[in-house]
């Protein structure tokens, strides 16, 4: 299955995604494409490095439907079959998502749906709440509202402040996302309404 990762910073979810794909953990799923919405990001350069083909696509000055026409005209010429958002900072319209039913996946640090939208463990934080984590899901035209596919729970402790939480989130973040991107592609995952249903295969289960 071909992927085409979203991004918008630093990258650090992206990287875990080319680590996993360097070691095969990632297969049968192969990122073809990065596409980043801001030019000079950090997450551009780790695709550089890993010879994975690297895009920008700038949003700004373009009426939403136009930016994700062309977001999709990068993805069909490289035979994107799936969509990962690894820090991308857009929410997506219904133009985009029904193109890739069932085929885009997002990931969010914090247990949803506490917490969606962006600065969710200042969010924990100010909320003064004692358990937060990271969340895998299908993405749909709703903020950080798509069926659950894996979350991970993440003690908040008493000296924590948004930095330190958000670091231990990203780690947890970073095991769950590449497995979750692997049982996408072997066709582990499907969904009934709102509940996904995972069929693990024989030599990989948790």
């Amino acid at each position: 299955m071909k992927l085409a990762v979203l991004v918008s910073g630093s990258g650090t979810n992206l990287q875990a995604l080319l680590d996993a794909q360097a070691s095969g953990a990632l297969s049968p799923a192969e990122i073809a494409v990065v596409v980043s919405n801001r030019p000079g990001v950090a997450a551009l350069a780790r695709a550089e490095r890993a010879g994975v083909p690297h895009v920008v696509v700038e949003h700004r000055g373009l009426p939403r439907e136009e930016f994700e026409d062309r977001l999709l005209a990068v993805l069909a010429g490289h035979e994107v079959e799936a969509v990962v958002l690894a820090g991308f900072m857009r929410v997506l319209t219904k133009h985009f998502v029904e193109r890739f039913p069932l085929r885009i996946i997002n990931t969010h640090p914090s247990l949803l749906p506490a917490f969606p939208g962006a600065n969710a463990a200042a969010q924990a934080i100010a909320h003064g709440v004692k358990l937060s984590g990271a969340t895998v899901h299908f993405v749909d035209t709703s903020l950080d509202g798509g069926p659950i596919i894996a979350q991970v729970a993440v003690p908040v402790e008493p000296a924590d402040d948004a930095s330190t939480l958000q670091a231990r989130i990203q780690a947890q973040e970073h095991r769950l996302l590449p497995e979750v991107v692997r049982r996408l592609a072997a066709g582990e995952l499907s969904c009934q309404g709102r509940l996904v249903i995972h069929a693990r295969g024989n030599d990989r289960a948790e």
